[in-house]
């Protein structure tokens, strides 16, 4: 059994993590419509991410407007791409028990019937 990172494994924080780990840092509208996540929903997400050490939120103004930007840390980047690899091994243990099972009911359906009519 595979022991997921459950603050990351969370679409929305996943989202976020996925997109900024694409990029060198993001603004927070830009993180908005990239997730498709409210304001309140990702300001709630970031905190979880910031109080983890995931991202580094920046706060400033540019022509007297206030602007959050968001980069994701080296601890982010890592634990981003560990929940990926899990993702992957999950997907390719299902797959191979599944190759299995179709195997073993292939099998099944052409060995000769043991049962012999009257």
């Amino acid at each position: 059994m595979l022991d997921l990172d459950r603050l990351i494994h969370e679409p929305g924080r996943l989202a976020i993590l996925t997109v900024l780990s694409s990029v060198a840092d993001a603004d927070f509208l830009f993180l908005q419509r990239a997730t498709g996540l409210t304001k309140g929903n990702l300001s709630s997400h970031l905190s979880k991410l910031e109080e983890a050490g995931l991202v580094e939120i920046t706060k400033r103004f540019v022509r007297k407007k206030p602007n959050t930007s968001v980069a994701i840390t080296e601890l982010g980047r890592e634990r981003t791409a560990r929940h990926w690899e899990q993702l992957e091994e999950l997907k390719a243990s299902a797959q191979a028990v599944s190759r299995s099972q179709a195997s073993q009911s292939a099998r099944r359906s052409a060995s000769p019937s043991l049962v012999r009519p009257v």
